[in-house]
């Protein structure tokens, strides 16, 4: 999952810099809500080994 957010930051970095804002908005933007994503799943699986033991 965090190939894919580093992906799509990747791609809007590159959006921004050739100009195309709404590609890079777009992709920052998918970026940012699979990274919020990644982070609640990993604080379950945090909270799911403390839980077993």
């Amino acid at each position: 999952m965090i190939r894919w957010v580093i992906t799509f930051l990747v791609i809007a970095l590159v959006a921004a810099v050739l100009g195309f804002g709404g590609i890079a908005e777009g992709a920052a933007d998918i970026a940012k809500i699979i990274f919020y994503i990644f982070i609640v799943l990993f604080v379950i699986s945090l909270l799911g080994r403390l839980f077993r033991r």
